[in-house]
Order: structure tokens, then C-alpha cells, then sequence
């Protein structure tokens, strides 16, 4: 299988400032982008001349170039060709794997899903290779593959620790680029995500903004100066030691009263489990909630509240222009938002600014698109670090 990036790798720093620029604002004027970048009217004629033959840039007859024809500066302005090249998004959780093929924008324009027979890093690495196959055959130009996975991946390649696939030192990149021919990166699922959101969702042109996931487990992620901030616990497990109610519930994962016990589905299913005797899902433990079930109400208002205190500490110590809370458990919020914004209020310094909190109802077609993205920055755009 062979791939149509190579008509325009390797870009040059330069080029490589001019095609993000574009690719996450545009499209832009050129006078636009000279401002963004503080180039010269001939150093951007320099650096867009190749982008524009190879096909990754296009002139467009409209919207800024209006207002500079008016101004007596005919100039069209600059996009990118986002469907010149396709890209191949992969999650893989414990049960399944859900794909997902996007523009070089990250507009979705396909999805496939698979469930897992087992965790056999070979199985699993045929599984992907199969969706593979039949996204090529109606997108034959695909240009790479980014998997999130649920765990801390090194060097964007190898998967050196996922408890969800019982995996440790596994060659996932290496395996996937064997079988399909494509250029692969792999990274922890919320980091993925993470990457989506800063160049094409509600973190597009901040300087600083957090993510907050639950769901499955706890994901966090802060971004400063438009750059993820790395650490070293990514992908081993957020929040199993984030206290957010001291005499709060002791369940299987975490400690007592963290952040994991408190939120994650499984353990507000156990939680509703161990009081009643009931094992029923986390959809149907929101409507019992907002139906007024007792036992329900009260394990759902004892997250909310512990998710308003979560993210108030969140906005107290990294002061962030906007926090984004996403996964699967969100609908949390709509079930028992007064109690967030209440245990919000009550951990912020009264005269404090209001959260900017931003919830998005996402679904794992969404943490793919995310694997995408970092197939886009990474494997497009030469190795952008993340």
C-alpha cells in the first residue's frame, strides 16, 4: 500500500508554520498569515509557492479576499485541500475497536466497528489491519493511522502499559505498520483527544485550557501555550489519588473518596450494586436519578458534587480559559447540573471569575477521530510535537 504524503514531505519549518496556520485558522488572506507568522510579503510568496503546487494549499475566491480587493490589495486567500488526503483513526477498548477515516480537517467521513474476540496483540493488530483494507478500498489515498489506546504508549509506538488490554511492552506501531504498509503513531487515548480539541475543537486558539474525561476511568490533560503538557502519569490512571471527599465511598479502584471512586461508571454501578442488589447500567442509573429513585439520587448527587469540587480545583490551581469535560459519563451534568455548579461555587474564592466549563457529549467515534489527529500532526506535518 503506498501513500500520497510523500508528494509533499518533507515540509520545512517554515512551510511546516504556514500549513498549521492554515490548517487550523484558515483559510486565511495572506496578509493574514505574514501577520501571524511575522514574515515578509516574500518569504510567505516563498514558502506557499511549493504547498500551493503540491497540492496542499488552495487559493479560494472568497471572504478575506473580498475585503482586500475592496481595499485595493487584490490577494485570494489560502486553504488547506482537506479531502487531498485521508487518514485512518483507530480506539481500542476493552471490547471493541471503533475506526473512523477523516479529512486531513478531521471531518469524519467514515466509521467501522469491530468487537474483540480477545487481547492477543496479534489478533487485535489483524483486526486493524482488516478495517484497514476495506477503508483503502474506498479511500485509496490514506495517508497514515493513529491509534488511542487506554494506557501510556512511549515514543508513540510501543504500548507500554494498558490494564484495560492487559498489555505491557507491546510493538503496537511497529505491528500495524507491517501489516498495512501505512505509517502509524500510538498514544494514550486522552492525549489523543486532547490533540483533536487544541487544534480543531474547543481548545482551537487558547493559550491555556484543560480536559476533564470520565467515563471508563479519569482522564486529564492541560495545555499551556497551545501545547499539551506532558507528565508522567499519563496513561497510568488519573484520579485514583485525586481526594475530592475524604467520606466519600471506598470502592474496588481508587481510594476512598478520589476521584475514580467517586465518578467512573464502574464505580457508581458498583456503588448503586452494593445498596440494592441491582446491576443495572449507567444509562438507567441517570433516569432512575432524575426520576427520583433515592438510592439513585444519591449516588448520582454525591458525583455531581464530586465532580463540581474536581473541577474547581482544577480551575483554582491551573487557571485555565476554558476546562472541557468529555467521555462517556457526561450526562452526569445533565442529570444533576445545580449540584456541580453548587460544589463549583462553594470551592471558589467568591470574587473568582466563573469556570468556563464546556461539556461535550462524545462517543468513542470521537476519541478516534482524536487518533487521527495525531496521525495528521505527527506523520502530515513532520513530526510536530505534541
Amino acid at each position: 500500500m503506498t501513500t500520497l504524503a510523500a508528494s509533499w514531505l518533507p515540509l520545512s519549518p517554515g512551510e511546516r508554520a504556514v500549513a498549521i496556520e492554515v490548517l487550523t485558522h484558515g483559510p486565511l488572506s495572506r496578509s493574514e498569515i505574514a501577520r501571524r507568522l511575522d514574515l515578509s510579503a516574500g518569504s510567505l510568496t516563498r514558502l506557499t509557492k511549493p504547498l500551493i503546487e503540491s497540492g496542499l494549499l488552495v487559493e479560494v475566491a472568497e471572504g478575506a479576499a473580498l475585503a482586500e480587493v475592496r481595499q485595493g490589495r487584490p490577494s485570494q486567500p489560502l486553504d488547506i485541500v482537506a479531502e487531498s488526503r485521508t487518514f485512518v483513526g483507530f480506539k481500542i477498548t476493552q471490547d471493541m475497536v471503533y475506526s473512523v477515516v477523516t479529512t486531513l480537517r478531521s471531518d469524519i467521513v467514515a466509521r467501522r466497528d469491530r468487537p474483540l474476540a480477545g487481547h492477543d496483540p496479534d489478533e487485535i493488530v489483524d483486526v486493524l489491519g482488516e478495517l484497514t483494507d476495506e477503508f483503502a478500498r474506498d479511500f485509496p489515498g490514506l495517508a497514515g493511522i493513529g491509534i488511542g489506546v487506554g494506557g501510556r504508549a512511549e515514543d508513540r509506538s510501543v504500548v507500554d502499559e494498558s490494564a484495560f488490554l492487559d498489555w505491557h511492552d507491546v510493538p503496537l506501531g511497529r505491528l500495524v505498520e507491517e501489516r498495512t504498509g501505512l505509517p502509524v503513531v500510538v498514544e494514550n487515548d486522552v492525549a489523543a483527544l486532547v490533540e483533536a480539541e487544541s487544534w480543531f475543537g474547543a481548545g482551537r486558539g487558547l493559550d491555556r485550557f484543560a480536559v476533564l474525561t470520565i467515563g471508563a476511568g479519569i482522564g486529564y490533560a492541560l495545555v499551556i501555550g497551545g501545547n499539551r503538557v506532558p507528565t508522567a502519569e499519563d496513561g497510568v490512571g488519573y484520579g485514583r489519588f485525586w481526594i475530592v471527599n475524604p467520606n466519600g465511598p471506598l470502592t474496588p479502584d481508587g481510594e476512598r473518596g478520589s476521584a475514580v471512586s467517586l465518578l467512573t461508571i464502574p464505580s457508581i454501578r458498583y456503588q448503586l450494586r452494593a445498596a440494592t442488589g441491582r446491576d443495572v447500567s449507567y444509562d438507567e442509573i441517570l433516569a432512575l436519578a432524575a426520576a427520583g429513585e433515592p438510592m439513585a439520587a444519591r449516588v448520582i448527587d454525591e458525583a455531581a458534587r464530586a465532580l463540581g469540587t474536581l473541577v474547581a480545583q482544577i480551575a483554582n490551581f491551573a487557571i485555565p480559559q476554558k476546562i472541557l469535560l468529555a467521555g462517556e459519563g457526561v450526562g452526569l451534568v445533565d442529570v444533576a447540573g445545580p449540584a456541580v455548579e453548587q460544589a463549583i461555587q462553594a470551592n471558589r474564592h467568591p470574587r473568582a471569575e466563573p469556570v468556563n466549563l464546556e461539556t461535550k457529549v462524545s462517543d468513542f467515534h470521537d476519541w478516534a477521530r482524536g487518533a487521527a489527529v495525531l496521525a495528521i500532526q505527527v506523520l502530515v506535518l513532520g513530526g510536530v510535537e505534541a
